[in-house]
């Protein structure tokens, strides 16, 4: 039986939420969680490379975030903010699918001026709650536009300036992983924001492996979950890729009896997702709504890298599908005790 959406929840004092990045990437708090016993250790990301054997394997999500967030103001002055989501006519620089946020609903044919009118777009329909369709008629080369003057594909949960942004410049570099590759994703794969190109080299040093995979985030990965019966919530198909160094990686590690540690919830699903019995994966490219929650048996994943998430998400509930409701939620509390920073330029967990 499918636990209730409301076991996922948790107090999280505001000034919990991480609205800018460590210092360092590596310089980020690590909680490590022994999901066998529920114990607890307070470290470093830094001291990730210690924390995992030779012959581990560890799987990152190599998609790339593209600047497709923007903020503009509506002809009586209000403030827009629109993510761009997918082109809806196959014609990029017509209609998007965007996500919305606006004191009032916009009407179709408003016209809004984004970026201190470095781009202008109008209102089309309205697609479903917080969505419309919005048209760039005239934007030419609206890829180049936005990598010019679009911003970091930030939740609504850190908060920007509507006007000239004295942090795109950071969050357009810190919101994305150093070893980011295939462009597609709407949002970050957040718990690999931590790694340098320096500690992924330690860690091969280390004698742990390291794979790729790419599952492009979508909104799949953070629309809000609006089912109290968690097993009725359906995730929005992503799209993932799994090449033959990666299962070949994942095969080699099952037969020496090391671990497989993905890094993020999203390499989680994807390697869960295309999950054979043996604990290996096979390769291909396709489409996964694998919405994992407890109860559910992990093939493949025997260990994860993870930031804090926010209540009630999809992403808190895949956590503790692995490692157990009351022990997470029992660790997010002494986080919050501990003071660690939340959600997407927050802290990490290693479970294990």
């Amino acid at each position: 039986m499918a636990p209730s959406t409301s076991d996922f929840d948790y107090e999280l004092p505001p000034e919990r939420i991480a609205s800018v990045p460590a210092e360092r990437r590596e310089a980020a708090r690590l909680l490590v969680l022994d999901r066998t016993c529920g114990s607890l250790e307070h470290d470093r990301f830094s001291s990730l490379p210690s924390r995992l054997a030779p012959g581990d394997l560890l799987v990152l999500n190599d998609t790339r975030v593209r600047p497709r967030r923007l903020v503009g103001r509506r002809p009586t002055g209000g403030r827009v903010e629109v993510l761009l989501v997918a082109p809806m006519d196959g014609r990029e620089g017509r209609g998007w699918r965007a996500f919305v946020r606006a004191r009032r609903g916009l009407r179709p044919g408003e016209e809004i001026e984004f970026e201190e009118g470095a781009l202008r777009g109008r209102a089309g329909g309205r697609l479903g709650p917080g969505e419309h369709r919005i048209e760039f008629p005239g934007a030419g080369d609206l890829e180049a536009v936005l990598d010019r003057c679009g911003r970091a594909p930030l939740p609504p949960y850190i908060p920007r300036p509507a006007g000239p942004d004295p942090l795109r410049t950071l969050d357009l570099e810190r919101y994305q992983t150093v070893y980011a590759r295939h462009p597609g994703a709407i949002a970050a794969p957040t718990a690999g924001l931590h790694f340098t190109e320096s500690l992924l080299s330690e860690i091969e040093g280390r004698g742990v492996g390291i794979a790729r995979l790419t599952l492009h985030v979508g909104p799949g990965t953070f629309k809000p979950v609006r089912t109290e019966d968690l097993a009725n919530h359906r995730i929005e198909p992503e799209w993932f890729r799994i090449e033959e160094g990666t299962a070949a990686a994942i095969r080699e590690t099952r037969k020496r009896r090391g671990r497989v540690v993905a890094v993020g919830t999203t390499s989680t699903r994807a390697l869960e997702a295309a999950a054979r019995d043996d604990g290996t994966v096979g390769p291909g490219e396709g489409w996964t709504d694998l919405f994992i929650h407890p109860p559910f048996r992990f093939r493949v994943v025997d260990g994860l890298v993870t930031n804090f998430h926010l209540p009630l998400s999809t992403l808190l509930a895949l956590v503790c599908a692995f490692a157990g409701r009351e022990r997470v939620l029992a660790a997010y509390g002494e986080a919050i005790e501990k003071g660690y920073r939340f959600y997407s330029y927050g802290d990490a967990m290693l479970v294990r």
